[in-house]
């Protein structure tokens, strides 16, 4: 396939939508103007005009199109209205099926579908109702994990039940340089999703101390300890900080609804306070 972009955009790169805030207006309008595919994400509560808001800030920051992102599992309708009204480019939608309305309704507004999967399952879904392109998360990702499966194996499965439909398929989960992107290329994708590697940019609104955590801590672990009340079934890939390590064995039954509160945060608008394994 070589270097080429996807769905329209110069580059086969993708900054996946980064939750709960920290892909806003200028991590999205800097891809887009570097040539690449950035994604807003839809807040995970109905806010029509806080996200219409969001969506206008990024367009005084570039003239290039972009994306949102909506995670289906939390309550979205009416952010999805303000999406397809705003007639942004992409629509990237996760944690839920994608229905054949939504597709229709999207390419009625001129905007392209493209949901994340972590199944063969879920792909074949997803090709059924006619998607603009499929965005393969392997379980190596970071942040919430959708699937359970390893990305050098699901990868090829997928580009294989594609087959020869006009449907691009990107690859997710591990990936930080070329090396990830070639690797990807000569499994059958054709473009790249880079989560963490864009947590550590200066445009993202992460905290500096995480964003220095990235870069100075090496290991990662996948586990279910946090937010199992608010997210249930979405297990996550967290740095394994001193933190997490003596904090890791959390029983099955507990979770962040009977533990102390610890912080606050301001987020999309919103001050919202923060438990024990949040």
């Amino acid at each position: 396939m070589g270097w080429k972009g996807v769905l329209g955009f110069e580059y086969g790169v993708v900054q996946a939508p980064l939750g709960p805030d920290i892909s806003g207006p200028e991590l999205v309008a800097a891809v887009a103007n570097a040539g690449a595919i950035g994604f807003l994400r839809a807040p995970d509560w109905e806010t029509p005009d806080y996200l219409r808001g969001l969506i206008k800030k990024t367009r005084t920051l570039t003239d290039k199109p972009f994306g949102v992102a909506v995670v289906l599992a939390f309550p979205h309708e009416e952010n999805m209205k303000v999406i397809l009204a705003e007639k942004v480019a992409v629509l990237q939608v996760s944690w839920g099926d994608v229905r054949e309305e939504l597709v229709h309704e999207a390419h009625c507004a001129g905007v392209k579908v493209v949901p994340q999967v972590g199944s063969f399952e879920e792909a074949r879904k997803a090709i059924d109702v006619g998607v603009d392109a499929i965005i393969v998360q392997g379980r190596e990702a970071g942040g919430h994990v959708i699937g359970q499966d390893g990305l050098i194996s699901l990868l090829p499965r997928v580009v294989d039940l594609v087959g020869d439909r006009n449907i691009p398929v990107i690859a997710a989960g591990g990936i930080v340089d070329e090396r990830g992107y070639v690797a990807a290329l000569a499994l059958g994708a054709q473009g790249i999703c880079l989560g963490t590697r864009f947590v550590a940019t200066e445009e993202s609104y992460a905290h500096p101390m995480y964003k220095r955590k990235l870069l100075e801590l090496d290991e990662t672990e996948y586990t279910n300890v946090f937010g199992r009340a608010r997210w249930p079934g979405a297990p996550q890939r967290v740095l394994e900080t001193p933190f997490f390590k003596d904090w890791k064995s959390l029983p099955a039954h507990e979770s962040e609804i009977n533990q102390p509160l610890i912080g606050h945060s301001t987020i999309n608008g919103m001050v919202r306070f923060f438990s024990l394994y949040s």
